[in-house]
């Protein structure tokens, strides 16, 4: 049996590894070329600690509490020298990917599809060569180099993990370098070499009741991780906020449907600002946040979107003394990385 160790460093760096029925996390890591900090391997000098946030796994006893205190153990900290996994887990590894002698990884795929959902986002469907598709934690982001050109652009994906097909919505920017690739010059069987995955807004292990907050194109992380969670069954409520600008700004909600229809604890709503608009639910996603959906702050908080929309949330939430169990939010804007996650 083998279990897949995420490995999440602090530069934003992912690096997935197998461990083995009965190996350490970092006799697995080593074996795999990735070289995490370590001094003594037996327990005693705590190097090698890190913070495991989802997962099962067996420490035994063998260590000191110097090296890992009852209390450290108890908030989730670990030796990676210790550490035996029981299931897959995920792990902060407080250190820069570059000083452990590895680096993002690189794939490359094929142009599958082009399609325009509306004036303002794109989907863009690539066919990787890796028959085992990419492994990634729902709701982080890779980097695509941009055909003819020297720059690249970053985005979530809007897939499944471990699919050979990946997914993503990317804002149609006009003047932008990866819209206009895409809308003027672009074409199934298009080569594109891909760098990742990376970021620090993924979907955790799910105790509580969830909510999602998404605008725009920062929709895309959040059917990934629904994507899992129709596979892996979730019995905790969980309700997604779409907000857009415009009516014909609204996309992939034939998909959102097909969740609601899948996971029986999954339900949605979308807002739009436009005024002349006639959707029944007008204004910003702050507007539309109900006593019902907060469970009197007993929620975790999924936030992706343009910053202004995410600072307008973390002011919401402070003006109306909301503090959720845990609040995840990522920010993005045009031509950057999707960056301060949190």
């Amino acid at each position: 049996m083998s279990y897949t160790i995420a490995l999440n460093f602090e530069d934003g760096v992912t690096r997935f590894i197998g461990c083995k029925d009965g190996e350490t996390v970092l006799d697995a890591a080593y074996r795999q070329k990735v070289n995490l900090p370590m001094d003594c391997s037996d327990g005693v000098c705590g190097t090698c600690k890190g913070h495991c946030e989802q997962g099962d796994f067996d420490l035994g006893d063998e260590y000191i509490d110097e090296a890992l205190s009852d209390e450290e153990a108890a908030e989730g900290q670990v030796l990676t020298c210790q550490m035996v996994p029981s299931s897959d887990c995920v792990i902060q590894v407080p250190v820069a990917s570059t000083l452990c002698k590895t680096a993002v990884g690189r794939v490359e795929g094929t142009v599958a599809m082009v399609e325009p959902l509306s004036e303002d986002s794109i989907e863009l469907v690539v066919d990787l060569d890796e028959e085992e598709g990419l492994a990634f934690l729902p709701g982080q982001y890779i980097h695509i180099d941009v055909p003819g050109s020297e720059e690249h652009r970053s985005y979530s994906f809007s897939s499944l993990p471990g699919e050979q097909r990946a997914s993503f919505l990317i804002r149609n920017i006009p003047g932008g370098v990866m819209s206009g690739y895409l809308t003027e010059r672009a074409a199934v069987g298009d080569r594109l070499a891909l760098t990742g995955p990376m970021g620090s807004f993924y979907l955790r292990e799910i105790t509580r009741p969830v909510l999602m907050l998404a605008g725009g194109t920062g929709l895309a992380p959040f059917l990934s991780m629904l994507e899992q969670l129709v596979q892996k069954g979730c019995d905790a409520p969980i309700h997604l906020i779409y907000g857009v600008n415009k009516d014909d700004h609204l996309v992939k909600t034939d998909a959102l449907d097909g969740f609601a229809e899948a996971l029986p604890s999954f339900t949605y709503s979308t807002v739009v600002v436009d005024e002349a608009s006639d959707h029944p639910r007008k204004g910003y996603v702050t507007h539309h946040m109900d006593a019902e959906v907060m469970h009197d702050g007993d929620i975790d908080v999924y936030l992706c979107g343009p910053p202004p929309m995410v600072d307008a949330v973390l002011k919401h939430f402070d003006a109306e003394g909301i503090v959720p169990q845990s609040f995840h939010y990522e920010k993005f804007t045009p031509n950057q990385i999707p960056g301060e996650a949190a």
